[in-house]
């Protein structure tokens, strides 16, 4: 986690493939994802961010909420196509905020229209999870 905080923070951003299917169609294995310096207290919901979960793993996922625990204030995120939200997760668990998905030649921007809509609607329409997780079922790619 330290490692890409510190190219973040050298260099002003990372760029990582993407992997999994958690945030289908927005991202997609194999989608190149640049992330810039996160600021949880300047965080909107619906941004996608990168951090490290308590599992080990580092995941990119929409923010949804703040959450207060025990008067600590967690960050709750949530997959596009999971049907329930991840395990809240502490400020010192941000690594770096989504600016943009390079898609193959196309690079689509967070300040996209378009990109803009898919957040509003996948935060508005649970049942659009629901709908992308079955199709991904159906495909064979769980």
């Amino acid at each position: 986690m330290r490692l890409i905080s510190n190219v973040i923070k050298r260099y002003g951003g990372v760029d990582l493939p993407a992997q999994g299917n958690s945030m289908f169609p927005f991202i997609r294995e194999g989608d190149i994802c640049r992330f810039d310096l996160c600021d949880g207290s300047l965080l909107k919901r619906g941004d996608i961010v990168l951090f490290h979960a308590l599992s080990g793993h580092l995941i990119a996922h929409r923010f949804y909420q703040l959450k207060s625990i025990h008067n600590q204030l967690y960050y709750v995120f949530k997959g596009d196509t999971n049907l329930g939200l991840d395990e809240p997760v502490r400020e010192d668990q941000l690594i770096g905020k989504l600016i943009y998905i390079q898609k193959g030649k196309t690079v689509l921007h967070q300040s996209n229209s378009a990109v803009k809509v898919w957040s509003k609607l996948i935060l508005a329409f649970p049942v659009l999870s629901l709908l992308l997780r079955l199709y991904l079922n159906r495909k064979g790619n769980t």
